[in-house]
């Protein structure tokens, strides 16, 4: 019998209404995997930042049920290093082995509550100087999208709580079913949580070229030994303006970007197939086993082999 995972999500007064939906959107998309239910810390509808308030079917004490706690954000004129009674009262529900997810702002409340201490985390990060301020014993990183750490997952701002809740969703059960539920939300199936939060200038300069369409190249050719040089040329650009527009548009240098792409490449293929990890390396563009093993661990600090089982044991749960 497939386990049922409990998802409740707290709603706190001035909650973004984006964010509050992403756990439910997610996790109900995964094949009956995970139950997601929504409270507030009396029961009552709750107001959100927007012109309009949200009703929610349950208490806090809701909470005590829950496998896994999602804290959705809310608005940043809200945060403060204090909780409110109402609200610190409503986290004691929380069991102490559950797995406790924060987005964006939901950071500032589990700080706040003395959770994140001595602990790695991230938020929004344009946030990131106040919280450093209010909370100091937290090991705070804004560069990322989300962080892991231990059974305390931190993400950064709007979107972001979509790539955590995927890589839940991964981690749990498999890439397969992580990608399947991406395809039906229409999201990108996979963003390492150490991608940069904030990119410079997404959109180019009105008349400037793109490097997009050079990336979808690239990508089709990920078993090559691409070079600044090729890809440069391929956007007809100076390596100069090719290298300067590329991190304005993606947030990474181009070698960087490479590297990710041939990584997360390479996690599908561990997921997926049986090919051995020289074989895997050759078809993602990694010279040797050797390099991919080094890749993979600085990426998420595990061998192909642990990663190949882990996720083979939890696509089989």
């Amino acid at each position: 019998m497939v386990h049922v995972e409990r998802v409740v999500v707290l709603a706190l007064d001035g909650v973004y209404p984006f964010e509050l939906g992403i756990p439910a959107r997610i996790f109900n998309a995964a094949d009956g995997r995970y139950e997601v239910l929504t409270c507030s810390v009396d029961g009552r509808p709750v107001r959100t930042n927007a012109d309009f308030t949200i009703g929610v079917e349950h208490g806090p004490e809701i909470l005590r049920t829950a496998d896994t706690v999602v804290i959705a954000p809310v608005d940043s004129a809200r945060v403060s290093g204090e909780l409110p009674d109402a609200v610190r009262a409503a986290l004691e529900f929380v069991r102490p082995d559950a797995r406790i997810v924060s987005i964006c702002t939901g950071a500032f409340v589990l700080a706040a509550a003395g959770m994140l201490d001595d602990r790695r985390a991230t938020t929004h990060w344009a946030l990131a100087d106040r919280f450093r301020r209010l909370f100091p014993r937290v090991d705070l990183d804004p560069d990322v999208l989300f962080v892991e750490d231990g059974r305390i997952l931190t993400s950064a701002g709007a979107a972001s709580g979509v790539d955590v809740c995927l890589h839940i969703v991964r981690a749990d059960h498999g890439g397969e079913l992580a990608n399947w539920v991406a395809r039906c939300c229409v999201v990108p199936p996979f963003r390492d949580g150490g991608q940069a939060q904030y990119i410079a200038q997404p959109v180019p300069e009105q008349g400037a070229a793109s490097t997009a369409a050079t990336r979808v190249w690239a990508l089709e050719r990920l078993d090559e030994p691409l070079t600044l040089a090729e890809l440069a040329a391929h956007a007809r650009m100076s390596l100069r303006t090719f290298a300067r527009r590329f991190h304005d548009e993606v947030g990474l240098s181009p070698g960087r970007w490479l590297i990710q792409q041939r990584v997360a490449r390479a996690r599908h293929l561990l997921e997926s197939s049986d090919l051995s990890v020289d074989q895997i390396a050759g078809r993602v563009g990694f010279a040797t086993g050797a390099s991919l093993r080094q890749h993979l661990h600085a990426t998420i600090g595990v061998s192909p082999q642990v990663y190949r089982r882990t996720f083979r044991t939890a696509a089989a749960r």
